[in-house]
């Protein structure tokens, strides 16, 4: 053995354990299922496992029989139905049928005299079509730890539909196959053997995308006396398992994990992209949800402004048809009397003014509430629709935005179930009649709190004969004046009026505003987790993308090192690096 040839596949040895345990930290940094993480655990450790044989077929393909004939001795039980509730691991040493337990209940270690087999363990599986489910299970879990598999097919069955399924497996996990066609002394002519043989390839090829070795043998046959086929077969398996052979297979194992293993992380890094890509869409759909809820406030805004104006035009007409009755000389007597005349004006001009207003504001508040209380609605009812169906990966991105889709809707649920129409209307009424006092000072001087905004605009309003009609009884003005007085109560009517719709419209506007930034504030904080973990994933994504695509560089490149090892360079370091003739089985 050279030592340039043994540091060639140290070296690859060094960097492959580098990439799995790499391998291993993204999976778990990403979340990734636990039983991916417990593969990517075990890949690594098969370096340092003895080498695996792993004979795998349906229950009645005959694999016990053709272990048994393959040892040239029985020492695995064989019967018409499933005999093999578990999994042996037969590994060479003196003491024959020693059944010995492992960590996995499922496994156990039989030891057995295996002359030609030091350095392998030769494994046994149940049934792949047994009736007993778990044992198909068994056979599933162990298949990524094989180094090499000898698939068992049966002459009169060959290559059905679930062994198709099985195979199909293998090579996901990118695992070295042979296959072994069974029970061939069923087949009574060459033109028969050839069939099989050819519909196994077929089938094969179409899995793997190669053609694998096929060997078509008889378990019985060679237990009687000889059988052509396992003299081929055994030829093959001595080439196969030659310390050469058995380096770059104990390589390229693992390595078909790591690929199973990243290609599986891609496909939910990319499911988590498109989820992400949804949630996006989520976040957006809200925004619109939000800048439409403010369109239909200023409209509504809108309306009640023209609704309140409508109201003091109303009371302007009265108050000017009130000025044009009463200053006139044919109402000599009613100037004489300024109170009367007070008393008069509040009745026939300002009129129901007061109440009107009373019940705008009242409407007003009313439809304000019924506006924003169906925003929440639609903003639950959006979320209750973009909930993550049930099929949706159980990883900690499922879970995590399930739980911040649902703090937002419990956040609009709470809204709904805590926020009263009369606490509003509260609310909006104080500030609204603080506003007014404010906005009109003096105007409304004397006045008690909890006064309605109505009482304040007919304060105002009556605050005009003081303004207005002061001066306008007879006893004060000469009758010539007369009609210059009166057209100027008009001027300062109209003016009055003008101050008085703009108090209200900037009372009105500044407390649809405030509740419009209220209602966006409340949207912004039951959303800010949500928009935060979109971020973080957003950030753990492309890392995640980015490692990914550096692990499948660094992979094919140390597959295609291993594939083109010398067979004189990987043989010459397999005793130093690999082989372990009583070397440990993960599990067993």
């Amino acid at each position: 053995m050279s030592t340039l040839v043994s540091d060639q596949v140290q070296h690859l040895l060094i960097q492959e354990r580098t990439l799995l345990a790499d391998v291993q930290a993204l999976l778990t940094r990403s979340g990734a299922p636990l039983e991916a993480q417990a593969h990517a655990r075990q890949a690594l450790s098969a370096l340092d496992e003895t080498f695996l044989l792993v004979v795998v077929g349906e229950f009645n393909a005959g694999k016990s029989s053709f272990m048994n004939a393959l040892l040239g001795q029985s020492v695995l039980p064989e019967g018409v139905t499933p005999t093999t509730d578990r999994i042996y691991v037969l590994v060479n040493g003196p003491k024959a049928g020693e059944l010995q337990p492992t960590k996995d209940p499922f496994v156990s270690r039989l030891e057995w005299p295996l002359p030609g087999l030091e350095g392998v363990a030769l494994v046994d599986t149940p049934g792949t079509n047994a009736i007993i489910r778990q044992h198909q299970v068994l056979t599933e879990g162990f298949l990524p730890r094989a180094d090499l598999v000898l698939f068992l097919t049966s002459a009169d069955r060959p290559f059905t539909e679930s062994e198709r399924q099985f195979l199909s497996l293998a090579a996901r996990w990118g695992r070295a196959v042979i296959m072994v066609v069974n029970k061939a002394d069923l087949l009574e002519t060459s033109e028969q053997r050839e069939q099989v043989r050819e519909h196994v390839e077929k089938g094969a090829r179409g899995v793997l995308g190669l053609n694998p070795p096929i060997f078509l043998v008889s378990a019985r046959g060679e237990q009687r006396g000889g059988d052509a086929g396992f003299a081929e077969l055994r030829e093959s398996l001595i080439r196969r398992l030659s310390e050469t052979e058995r380096t770059r297979l104990k390589l390229q194992g693992p390595l078909g994990t790591a690929a199973e293993l990243l290609q599986g992380e891609a496909s939910r890094t990319q499911a988590a992209r498109e989820t992400l890509s949804a949630d996006l869409d989520i976040l957006k759909d809200l925004e619109e949800q939000r800048v439409r809820h403010g369109e239909t406030m200023q409209g509504e805004l809108d309306g009640q402004l023209n609704r309140v104006a409508r109201l003091l035009s109303e009371f302007e007409m009265r108050a000017d048809k009130f000025i044009d009755q009463k200053l006139r000389f044919s109402n000599v007597r009613g100037l004489l009397n300024g109170r009367e005349l007070e008393e008069q004006f509040r009745t026939e001009a300002v009129a129901e003014l007061p109440e009107a207003i009373d019940r705008q504001f009242s409407q007003m508040i009313d439809r304000f509430v019924e506006v924003n209380l169906h925003f929440w609605e639609d903003v639950q009812a959006f979320l209750i629709r973009r909930q993550p169906s049930q099929d949706v990966g159980q990883t900690r991105f499922s879970y995590d935005r399930t739980a911040l889709l649902e703090g937002i809707g419990g956040s609009a649920r709470e809204h709904l179930e805590t926020t009263t129409e009369q606490q509003l209307a509260r609310d909006l009424s104080r500030d609204a009649e603080d506003a007014m006092k404010g906005m009109i000072g003096g105007l409304a001087g004397g006045m008690g709190l909890g006064v309605g905004i109505g009482a304040l605009v007919g304060a105002s309003a009556l605050d005009f004969t003081g303004g207005i009609l002061a001066g306008l009884t007879l006893g004060s003005l000469g009758l010539f004046v007369l009609p210059n007085k009166r057209l100027s109560a008009h001027r300062q009517l109209r003016a009055r009026i003008d101050e008085l719709r703009e108090v209200l419209e900037r009372i009105v506007r500044r407390e649809y505003e405030r509740e419009q930034e209220r209602a966006d504030t409340r949207l912004r904080d039951a959303i800010s987790p949500y928009t935060r973990f979109t971020a973080q994933e957003e950030e753990r994504l492309s890392a995640a993308e980015t490692s990914l695509q550096e692990l499948q560089g660094r992979l094919q490149e140390l597959r295609g090192q291993v594939a083109a090892l010398p067979a004189e360079e990987a043989g010459g370091a397999a005793t130093d690096a690999l082989s372990a003739p009583a070397g440990p089985v993960s599990g067993a």
